[in-house]
């Protein structure tokens, strides 16, 4: 008898770390124009926000639900209520975003989830979704 490969218990997609790099650094560039004139220092509020986004936006996946992290509020939605993915367009394919299009019909984005993610999310789901590696399209 062979043994069924487990699916991992969960994924967790988030935006690279980099951007909070990207952000001190634009926070740092930014210092000389910060102190050149009252209210000018409001301009570090962008990389705060920006950091903030990248340490809140997220997207969890576990055997039994998909969980949605944005800025402000989320929400967890069970796999049965998931009927397909969908890829929005772009120019580069790689850079498609993802949702989950629900029963109901409407769209729930997935941040931080790319098409190169998609193989990991539908190991996750337990075969709810395709693997679109193993897939003949």
């Amino acid at each position: 008898m062979s043994a069924q490969p487990e699916s991992p218990p969960r994924a967790v997609f988030r935006v690279s770390p980099l951007v909070v790099l990207a952000a001190l650094t634009f926070a740092v560039c930014a210092t000389p124009v910060a102190w050149a004139g009252p209210y000018l220092w409001l301009i570090y509020l962008v990389p705060i926000g920006i950091i903030v986004w990248t340490l809140r936006v997220r997207t969890v996946a576990d055997p039994e639900t998909v969980s949605v992290r944005r800025m402000v509020g989320g929400r967890e939605v069970p796999w049965s209520d998931i009927a397909k993915v969908h890829l929005a367009r772009a120019r580069n394919p790689a850079s498609a975003r993802v949702s989950a299009v629900l029963a109901d019909g409407s769209e729930l984005a997935l941040p931080a989830v790319h098409v190169r993610d998609l193989p990991r999310l539908a190991a996750v789901s337990g075969g709810r979704l395709p693997d679109p590696a193993t897939s003949g399209e």
